[in-house]
């Protein structure tokens, strides 16, 4: 009995290690095929990169008491780098679900015997890839034609907090796309976009707000990741309401979107 124990036990083991791979290699291969359908419509490629480096070179650069002051400088182009990656997780989630969710070919792929781990690694890691190349520009602009300024560690920082505030971005993404058809998604998905960017202070510094703008901008989960970006990369002291606020945001939308998933897996799949 204790031998059989023992040999079940390994086997289950064995099994677990050798599932790991396995589930690797396919979200490896589905995040390479995501970034071959998402190549294949070069526009949305070409607006994820060109925008935020457009806003940037239109509105930055010609203001040279932005431009020319280095701590200004520096925190415009972290707007422009959190925009950047705020504007890939909205898009690349929120239109590619509900697009997804008309096509008959998504209901075969819940029929494989893949795990949906698998699928939805695979999206975060195309997504996030996508977000990565996206800042490239934004920060060779500012390199080249303001005095930004940052050292390597800090800008090292810098991209891990981005990598920490595309979470709720990401997740406000994957609601949209469960909760509305494609047609919707769309202006759903603009809106939200240059309400974050505006209130949040990505086009415009917070130290221009109003009082009760600053105030209510706060709330924002745009705003919050701009802080902790700069904070990461200029240090100084960051304030208790950026991490709370995206912990929070990234808990009430993760919670949403399993609410959002499950009903949309209960009215198509029952």
């Amino acid at each position: 009995m204790t031998t059989t124990t023992a040999g079940a036990a390994g086997a289950t083991g064995t099994m677990g290690a050798a599932r790991a791979p396995s589930i690797l290699r396919l979200t490896m291969l589905h995040a390479k095929y995501t970034l071959i359908e998402t190549f294949r419509t070069p526009i949305a490629v070409i607006g994820t990169l060109v925008f935020p480096a457009l806003a940037l070179l239109f509105f930055v650069v010609p203001n040279r008491t932005v431009a020319d002051n280095p701590e200004f400088a520096t925190q415009a182009v972290i707007s422009l780098a959190v925009f950047a990656v705020m504007t890939n997780g909205l898009f690349s989630f929120g239109l590619t679900i509900a697009e997804n969710r008309e096509k008959p070919w998504d209901p075969y792929l819940r029929t494989m015997p893949a795990p949906g781990v698998a699928r939805v690694l695979a999206q975060i890691f195309s997504t996030g890839l996508l977000g990565f190349v996206a800042i490239i520009p934004v920060i060779i602009i500012g390199g080249l034609f303001t005095a930004a300024e940052a050292t390597p560690a800090r800008i090292g920082l810098g991209l891990l907090a981005l990598a920490v505030a595309a979470l709720p971005f990401m997740l406000i993404g994957i609601c949209i796309g469960y909760a509305m058809p494609m047609k919707a998604a769309i202006a759903v998905v603009q809106v939200v976009m240059f309400g974050l960017a505006f209130g949040g202070g990505l086009f415009l510094p917070p130290i221009l707000f109003a009082d009760w703008l600053n105030t209510m901008s706060q709330f924002f989960p745009s705003r919050q990741a701009r802080e902790l970006v700069i904070w990461a990369v200029q240090g100084g002291e960051l304030p208790w309401w950026v991490w709370v606020g995206i912990l929070l945001w990234t808990a009430a939308f993760f919670v949403l979107a399993l609410v959002l998933f499950r009903r949309d897996e209960g009215r198509r799949y029952r």
